[in-house]
């Protein structure tokens, strides 16, 4: 089954599109994408080939087409376990959260960490009791890590939660996370911050009160995206 997925992935494939794919992504020596390959597919034609394949390929299969070293081939495997778990009952959930958390160094670009990590280890711990004692304790073993991407999967998780009406995590994971070093993560964590405003803005501004004056500049901008602009003048201190 996995050879029939990587050949409709070639037969998408576009080598103008790889080469622009691999500098979107920033896989030049020294960038945060260091090293990908890219064949040249789109999203949309990825989702496709996962759509057809999901209810017959095994887990072993998906795990070992996330092993890869094709970018498009890690994402591809990403789609079909989201398509397995939402569709899957708890057994298989559990058995897909675990085969995620290892193979964590595998989802090593932005695309991969925001279009799973939602959707899986997010999804997963919906109902889990809050904070760093629960079962949701792994997101701040992530959010501590020295790994860019665990970072940034541990903040985007809690946008499953966010969805609920849950803030506490991304709250105390943005506290953890609001001096982090890389644009990457003040862009994932002024998104959340943003998404738990768009729900509660006054949680929000409980945070913002915090830290506006020295978080990073891109969180901010990110996080106060859709206030009224009177209230996003102030922030930024204009």
């Amino acid at each position: 089954m996995i050879e029939e997925i990587i050949a409709d992935l070639e037969r998408l494939s576009d080598a103008e599109k790889a080469i622009g794919s691999a500098r979107f992504f920033k896989t030049g020596k020294g960038e945060y994408g260091e090293g990908d390959v890219f064949i040249g597919v789109n999203v949309p034609d990825q989702r496709k080939v996962a759509r057809k394949y999901w209810k017959e390929v095994s887990l072993k299969e998906v795990e070992k087409l996330l092993r890869g070293d094709v970018h498009e081939h890690r994402l591809t495997a990403l789609f079909l376990l989201v398509l397995k778990f939402q569709r899957g009952d708890d057994s298989l959930r559990a058995e897909i959260f675990d085969l995620y958390l290892r193979n964590m160094k595998y989802v090593n670009n932005w695309d991969l960490v925001d279009s799973s990590a939602p959707y899986i280890v997010g999804a997963y711990l919906i109902g889990a009791e809050t904070g760093m004692d629960s079962a949701r304790k792994v997101l701040y073993k992530l959010a501590g890590s020295k790994d860019l991407w665990e970072r940034r999967i541990a903040i985007l998780s809690t946008f499953a939660f966010i969805k609920e009406k849950d803030f506490d995590d991304a709250l105390n994971l943005a506290e953890i996370l609001v001096n982090d070093s890389h644009d990457l993560m003040h862009k994932a964590v002024g998104w959340m911050l943003r998404e738990i405003g768009n729900r509660n803005m006054a949680s929000e501004e409980g945070f913002l009160k915090r830290h506006y004056k020295t978080m990073p500049r891109t969180m901010l901008r990110y996080a106060i995206e859709k206030f009224p602009e009177e209230k996003r003048r102030f922030y930024m201190g204009k």
